[in-house]
């Protein structure tokens, strides 16, 4: 097994259980709007090791171990090492931007930096098919993606649930900017495929120029 895939996890899993037990140290670590605008920047990083619960940390680490071999295995571990830190940073900058005037949100977990990579393996090998407890049907892993993205989009605007969905997209967003950047022949090799999962990305700040969101 990878070895920086297992500190990352292994950091993940410490610091959540630190903040399952100890209250005031998740309270002063997660992502919290008012207290990042007032200077504390570190939460925009710190909030990605922390989790609701075990459920919440289970989920996410799996899926981080399930996509990450695809990704170090294309681009190499420094590469994905900057990917997982670059779809974290945009996951909490996209949504530092969309929440900037509520000064009461909050968010924590590592969904934003997962979310990224799996958009990143998903775009270095679309042709993948993966299977959803609720369909029992392999789906192609670049109609995931844009579903995946699409949803995420309405849940941003119907803001119905709990759930970061504006962190996800950052993140999709990271993973896809630093994997076209560590492979620019996509643009010649898989033009296709590239344009197709910019799609939401682009149709999301089209929304959000239009005053939609």
């Amino acid at each position: 097994m990878n070895i920086l895939l297992i500190v990352i996890i292994a950091i993940t899993v410490i610091v959540s259980f630190k903040g399952f037990e100890d209250l005031n140290f998740f309270r002063k670590f997660e992502f919290h709007i008012g207290s990042i605008r007032a200077g504390e920047q570190f939460r925009m990083i710190s909030s990605a090791f922390l989790h609701a619960d075990i459920a919440h940390l289970a989920f996410n680490m799996l899926t981080l171990y399930i996509f990450a071999p695809i990704v170090y295995g294309f681009l190499g571990n420094f590469t994905f090492g900057l990917v997982y830190a670059a779809s974290l940073i945009f996951g909490s900058l996209l949504t530092l931007l969309f929440h900037k005037n509520d000064y009461s949100y909050r968010a924590i977990g590592a969904s934003g930096a997962v979310t990224g990579v799996l958009y990143s393996a998903i775009l270095l090998q679309p042709d993948m098919s993966l299977f959803l407890f609720f369909i029992p049907i392999p789906i192609p892993a670049y109609i995931f993606g844009i579903g995946y993205l699409l949803y995420s989009i309405y849940g941003m605007k119907a803001k119905r649930d709990n759930i970061g969905h504006t962190a996800h997209f950052g993140g999709a967003i990271g993973g896809y900017v630093l994997t076209l950047i560590a492979k620019p022949n996509m643009f010649v090799d898989n033009i296709e495929m590239v344009l197709l999962l910019a799609i939401p990305i682009v149709l999301l700040f089209v929304l959000e120029k239009l005053g939609k969101l």
